[in-house]
């Protein structure tokens, strides 16, 4: 039983690898502390033509790279604007002025955004070229640096324009968390949590005993929040690798919270008013708002999930979050047929499912 795990049982997730096989490709997720320099430079060693893409808050990680000096790479300074048509045209500009061939590895690393970019970038020039992903942060390691989802956004919303396309690699160190600032590793733990409430009670109930553990950087914690989250994204990914589903197999229940996330954060621009973890929690909240109130989800377990972000500092409401304008950025939203869209509900905790053609208005009428 999760929940009754101790550390001794958790001390072997300390190193660990996760294999994924789609259609298209096999790859490996590796989690493992203090194991950046050694694999990057594992990566220098075997292949010719290696091009780095970095976050220029974690450059000094790449210095410890011997002769990194030598080494073709492109430093960016990241948050969510580099996502837009511009930095991509940049991006691509950049790496072929470098010089590409087919055999190229485009190694990114930092946070969500760049995966984002990089993955998009990897995925159109020379019609695809081998990606390897190194997050940096909580909140890409456990989940946008996993299943091979990538995209820029538009002023319509977030990641209207994407391509799927999976890494060759990807690269997880969790000890690299220890300098993200406390409000950044807090964004990333709503994504952790958003996999318990779809998903895992268990899991669920053991964040609730472990997060102060987590919050006070326990590696063997940490490590293995991060595993467990993965194993749950990758089933989806693995049963639904592009989304076409419209069953409890979908990879859409992964959505759970973001239509309203995403809404707020399109809403503000993007800008430090909410980090995407907080815009996600937020959404969760209101997402499991609306299941009670159509009779789904219980009042019991609702006050649970409510407790639970308002014990571990994660928000649950915004000034904004019932304006108009929401509605107007979620009638653009890639689930809305018309006026209908597939909204992910919970029937309790760790049983989500995807309920098909809910009206916008009634949304509404159910919110006010």
């Amino acid at each position: 039983m999760i929940q009754s795990m101790n550390l001794k049982k958790i001390s072997k997730f300390m190193i660990k690898k996760i294999n994924i096989s789609t259609k298209d490709k096999k790859y490996s997720i590796e989690i493992e502390s203090y194991s950046i320099k050694k694999k990057l430079e594992n990566i220098i060693s075997k292949n010719n033509n290696v091009i780095f893409i970095i976050d220029k808050k974690v450059f000094k990680t790449f210095k410890t790279v011997r002769n990194y000096q030598s080494q073709k790479y492109i430093t960016i300074s990241c948050s969510e604007k580099i996502k837009s048509f511009q930095h991509f045209s940049k991006l691509c500009n950049n790496i072929l002025n470098l010089g590409v061939d087919r055999k190229s590895i485009l190694v990114a690393i930092g946070g969500g955004t760049l995966g984002d970019l990089a993955g998009f970038v990897a995925s159109t020039v020379l019609r695809g070229i081998e990606l390897v992903l190194v997050p940096t942060t909580l909140l890409s390691q456990v989940d946008s640096s996993i299943g091979g989802k990538n995209g820029i956004n538009t002023n319509y919303g977030k990641n209207l324009v994407g391509t799927f396309y999976q890494p060759k690699q990807v690269i997880i160190d969790p000890s690299i968390l220890s300098t993200l600032p406390k409000r950044e590793f807090l964004s990333g733990y709503a994504e952790i949590v958003k996999h318990s409430i779809i998903k895992d009670k268990r899991f669920f109930i053991w964040l609730n005993k472990n997060a102060k553990n987590l919050f006070n950087f326990n590696l063997k914690i940490i490590t293995y929040a991060i595993y467990k989250s993965i194993l749950i994204k990758k089933e989806y990914v693995l049963k639904d690798e592009k989304e076409k589903l419209q069953n409890r197999n979908s990879r859409a229940i992964l959505n759970f919270g973001h239509t309203f996330g995403h809404a707020l954060e399109t809403y503000y621009n993007y800008n430090r008013k909410l980090t995407h973890g907080e815009a996600i929690s937020i959404g969760m909240i209101i997402a499991s708002t609306i299941s009670q109130k159509l009779n789904y989800l219980s009042y019991k377990d609702l006050n649970e999930i409510k407790n639970h972000f308002i014990s571990n500092n994660l928000p649950i409401s915004d000034p904004r979050m019932f304006d108009k304008k929401i509605f107007k950025i979620i009638s653009k939203d890639k689930k809305v047929v018309g006026d209908k869209i597939n909204f992910v509900i919970l029937k309790n905790i760790g049983n989500a499912f995807l309920k098909q053609n809910i009206s916008l208005k009634n949304i509404q009428k159910i919110i006010k």
